[in-house]
């Protein structure tokens, strides 16, 4: 599903008024297909009340239509405006021709109405600002969502419908103003905004509906961000020929682990078996090799020297001889951050373009602090890599903050791709899979269940696995991130989200790669 941002959304209104539908049709049409969701939630029965909180601009526009549309098929509807609109408009004349009670916040009594048709409705349409948000909600709109939301906690919920997004919600960015009220459902007219998959959207948007309006098809083909979903991941897995052997799907070299972290090298190797990869070579160091081999004999095990634990500059060239002939590489789980560990990464990462048949990296975890202390390095690496970045971690890589980070995920991700020329995987609830190019995909999960030590070191050992297997690296990003997700809600239902481990996803990981595979 194509994901936009508010000037993305702008642009095709306006590609859609070039080719002849006018801006009224498409209000029109907005309205139509909010009334017809609106009637749904209220199980259309006639006579059940139906309020429309109608804000200034074209948001306002859309509710008054479907305010209208709403009444003509036996609603008691009831318009609620947050200002007076102007005689010209059209939807306004409209909605008095067809008679349908309306009420002006301006006029004498005008909140205390307000507070007798939220208590009576069955359903409240927020239609106050859609992707209008520029400033901070105060004055008649704070206090119209205000009794909006206690009407619901009076009533332990309230059935609210927003229009493109719940009134207070950025549409990029998906900070959501204090005041901003959560939403059942939100219909989004043309395509979803980006702003619904943050993890301030995903608790306030609800249920969200991407409704056609019209919009030119051919205008929406080249839109950069879409949802991972089934469909899509589905549409990613490489094949498995039944004549295939496993030379067929690649060879993955993992290069991970240390004394003190010994099990995130376990869990990367898994994960990269378990996606699908032909070959697993495990490069730990050699002093905890007999702490990975019992209860791992899936993989070819690669010991390099090591001093006192942790992989040194002598391990990197020892692993550099080791690499010709995989197709992919991880750099990164558990190493720990030691000296030694500096030299390991930096004279790998110095000889790796040099590595025939190679084909990308993924870099993850102490690897990634590492680079962050590299100004410049991505200037000196030519292979493909991905990026598989906390806010922590992505935080140093940019210089900035987590705060400043989470504040614009999408942003500062596609940002950070584009600059390093690398895919990158913003982690977290929603994460967001970036390209150089400026796409980006975005995962509408979250899961508590993840949010545990280990589950970082499976989706990267996913996403090597799946590179190994010919997956191009944002494809397989992708799909490993789907993968990943959707193994933590199945562990999640099973176990709880509190009781799951990383090591867990395994039992989980079979039955989400058989249903990709239409099994």
């Amino acid at each position: 599903m194509k994901l936009v941002t508010a000037a993305q959304m702008r642009a095709l209104e306006e590609a859609a008024v070039r080719a002849g539908i006018s801006e009224q049709a498409l209000m029109e049409r907005a309205g139509l297909a909010a009334a017809q969701e609106a009637w749904v939630l209220i199980g259309a029965t006639e006579g059940r009340r139906v309020l429309v909180l109608v804000g200034p601009g074209r948001n306002g526009g859309d509710g008054l239509v479907a305010a209208r549309h709403l009444a003509a098929w036996g609603a008691a509807a009831h318009a609620y405006l947050l200002q007076p609109r102007a005689a010209a408009d059209q939807q306004w004349r409209a909605l008095q021709e067809a008679e349908v009670p309306h009420t002006v916040i301006a006029e004498d009594g005008g909140l205390q109405q307000l507070e007798r048709l939220l208590g009576e409705a069955s359903c409240v349409i927020d239609a106050l600002l859609g992707t209008g948000v520029s400033r901070p909600i105060d004055g008649d709109l704070a206090r119209v969502l205000d009794r909006l939301r206690a009407a619901g906690e009076r009533a332990g919920g309230s059935r609210v419908l927003a229009l493109d997004l719940p009134s207070g919600l950025d549409p990029d960015s998906g900070v959501a103003d204090p005041a901003t009220v959560a939403a059942e459902t939100t219909v989004a007219f043309g395509y979803a905004k980006v702003g619904t998959l943050s993890p301030a959207g995903r608790r306030l948007a609800g249920r969200v509906i991407a409704l056609d309006i019209g919009l030119p098809p051919e205008e929406a083909a080249g839109l950069p961000f879409e949802q991972i979903d089934f469909r899509l991941a589905q549409s990613l897995m490489p094949p498995r020929p039944p004549d295939a052997h496993k030379g067929s799907f690649g060879r993955a070299v993992v290069a991970a682990g240390s004394r003190r972290f010994p099990g995130a090298a376990r869990l990367a190797a898994e994960a990269a078996a378990r996606s699908g990869a032909g070959l697993v070579v495990l490069a730990a160091p050699r002093s905890i090799q007999p702490l990975l081999v019992h209860g791992l004999p899936d993989v070819v095990h690669e010991p390099l020297p090591d001093a006192d634990g942790a992989l040194d500059a002598a391990g990197a060239r020892a692993m550099l001889r080791a690499l010709p002939g995989a197709d992919a590489l991880l750099v990164g789980p558990g190493l720990s951050l030691v000296p030694a560990v500096e030299r390991f990464v930096d004279t790998l990462l110095a000889g790796l373009d040099a590595v025939a048949g190679l084909r990308a990296a993924v870099l993850d975890a102490d690897a990634l602090t590492v680079l962050s202390r590299r100004g410049g390095w991505h200037e000196r690496l030519a292979l493909a890599r991905v990026l598989t970045p906390h806010p922590g971690e992505m935080a140093r890589l940019t210089g900035s903050t987590v705060e400043r980070v989470q504040a614009d995920r999408l942003g500062v991700a596609t940002g950070f791709a584009r600059e390093s020329g690398s895919v990158v995987v913003l982690k977290g609830a929603g994460t967001i899979v970036a390209a150089p190019d400026g796409r980006a995909r975005l995962s509408g999960a979250a899961n508590a269940m993840l949010a545990t030590a280990g589950t970082g070191d499976v989706l990267a050992g996913l996403i090597v696995g799946l590179i190994a297997q010919g997956l191009d690296p944002y494809d397989a990003a992708t799909a490993a991130v789907y993968l990943h997700a959707e193994a933590g809600v199945r562990v999640g239902e099973a176990l709880g989200a509190a009781s799951g481990l990383a090591q867990d996803l395994f039992q989980a990981l079979p039955q989400v790669r058989r249903a990709l595979d239409g099994g």
